[in-house]
């Protein structure tokens, strides 16, 4: 398969330098993404666009693999096309019969011809020559250049000629390793998923900072997010997660602060310690995904006051956007179901709060507080790589059995997001020795946990073991002693 890589836009006004690296950064990263469905992919192309060539023939790992280019920063739109020598116009219109004759019979049809390179004609000819030679040798129902039933996609590029078979929207945005490097802090909420996900796409090396302020559920949540996040748009680059305690900095909030400042307060206490932690790891900027006026901490007043606090840049994607935008867009890339059951514990501390913080009321409110139990929350933040969140969570050293085995006794749970698991449904073929299948999205698992008969055995599968494993050491913990980590791998 051959897919035709489109460059998103601002890529192209670039200045050639600037235009080259991001190309070449592009590249790279669709190689990264790409490599595990095909050890051989081919990733080339130097300026206009970029040719991806796999020799993989499985339709379900070339939907995988279309998946991934549709995730993939700076990428505007690519194309799975065949290419040929550019033949005469003759040659032309038989490819595009070859390719379009079955789907035009009973359907209005338009040609699309793109042309770059030096030709005695011009796209215009090719389309007319072209469209007129489908219409008499076909059995479509006629030419309309308006919203026809179906396109033909012809791309005459040089010397070569690219017969489009089907065209899919990419992420846009800049490739990620062209930009520096962010700190996003994430609740697991709607915005704070989206806030990292627009920095993702803008080509921002996103990583995470959380505060937990509601325990070890509330974490496997944020971590839940931030795994899917990067799985699905940044898997290319090394993501760090950091983990900053911050029950005792609420408490020390809660007994020392007035509560009409208390939200202010611990929004502060939040950047102070998001900033050491960036510069811990030479990060310039922090992300937020605070929305102006959409709750008391964040009217213009206060953001202010919560500003001053940090000499860094602030970013805040959503700054202007209203909450069903956000909404729709945690719906469009995948974090919606598992954001809504996440509480905002930010919430909970504030007493008819403050819309207009005064500094020198805040710095009065500060003053009583022990900065000293700040200081402990970051220095006892946990620092690791998104991948080994998992092995975060093991309490005790808890062993997770990983199986390939499967047995009559045993029920398997797909706990892949609906998207993956419409892309490759969950096949055990001969292996599933009459078990039962089940398909409950990791998001859904530990409401539905509970519903299940605890006498059987359940194997979670996901594909990679990643959330899985995350799952299956969250349900031990939770004293859950039949569960295991299916690995289709070991079978």
């Amino acid at each position: 398969m051959l897919f035709l890589v489109k460059l998103f836009p601002e890529i192209t006004i670039k200045t050639r330098p600037v235009r080259r690296r991001f190309i070449r950064q592009l590249r790279k990263n669709i190689k990264s993404v790409l490599v595990e469905f095909d050890a051989e992919i081919s990733v080339s192309g130097e300026w206009d666009s970029i040719e991806v060539l796999s020799s993989v023939t499985d339709q379900i790992v070339l939907a995988q693999m279309s998946e991934r280019l549709a995730c993939t920063p700076g990428i505007a739109k690519f194309l799975e096309v065949e290419k040929f020598p550019l033949p005469d116009m003759d040659g032309i219109l038989q490819y595009a019969l070859e390719f379009y004759a079955d789907k035009l019979t009973g359907k209005t049809f338009a040609v699309r011809c793109k042309r770059n390179g030096r030709h005695a004609f011009k796209s215009m000819d090719v389309e007319r020559f072209v469209g007129g030679g489908l219409n008499q040798q076909t059995q479509a129902a006629g030419v309309k250049l308006v919203k026809p039933d179906v396109t033909v996609a012809l791309e005459i590029r040089d010397d070569s000629l690219y017969v489009v078979r089907q065209e899919r929207a990419g992420l846009g945005g800049f490739p990620l390793g062209c930009q520096d490097s962010v700190l996003s802090l994430i609740s697991g909420g709607f915005d704070s998923s989206v806030s990292s996900y627009l920095c993702i796409k803008r080509g921002l090396q996103t990583h995470y900072c959380f505060f937990n302020l509601g325990g070890r559920e509330h974490e496997l949540a944020v971590k839940e997010v931030a795994l899917f996040l990067w799985m699905k748009y940044h898997s290319s680059h090394r993501v760090k997660f950091i983990s900053v305690p911050f029950e005792n900095v609420i408490e020390e909030i809660l007994t020392k602060v007035d509560g009409s400042q208390m939200g202010v307060v611990l929004k502060r206490m939040m950047l102070r310690a998001a900033a050491k932690v960036a510069d811990s790891l030479h990060i310039a900027a922090l992300v937020t995904g605070e929305s102006v006026a959409q709750v008391s901490s964040q009217t213009l007043p206060n953001l202010a006051v919560i500003d001053s606090v940090s000499d860094g840049l602030i970013l805040r994607p959503l700054a202007t956007a209203n909450k069903q935008e956000i909404i729709d867009i945690a719906r469009q890339i995948g974090t919606e179901e598992f954001s809504k059951d996440i509480p905002e514990y930010c919430a909970v501390i504030s007493n008819k709060p403050t819309t207009r913080a005064r500094i020198h009321r805040i710095e009065r409110e500060e003053s009583r507080f022990d900065f000293s139990v700040l200081d402990d929350s970051i220095k006892n933040a946990k620092h690791q790589l998104i991948t080994h969140v998992i092995g975060d969570l093991e309490k005790d050293k808890v062993e997770i059995e990983i199986t390939g085995i499967v047995d009559a006794q045993s029920t398997v749970i797909d706990i892949r997001h609906p998207t993956e698991t419409e892309i490759k449904p969950l096949n055990l073929g001969s292996a599933s020795n009459g078990a039962e299948v089940l398909s409950i999205p990791f998001y859904q698992l530990r409401s539905s946990f509970d519903e299940l008969d605890r006498s059987r055995r359940y194997l979670l599968y996901c594909g990679k073991g990643m959330m899985s494993r995350l799952h299956a050491a969250n349900l031990c913990d939770e004293g859950f002693e039949n569960v295991a980590v299916l690995d289709l791998s070991k079978s």
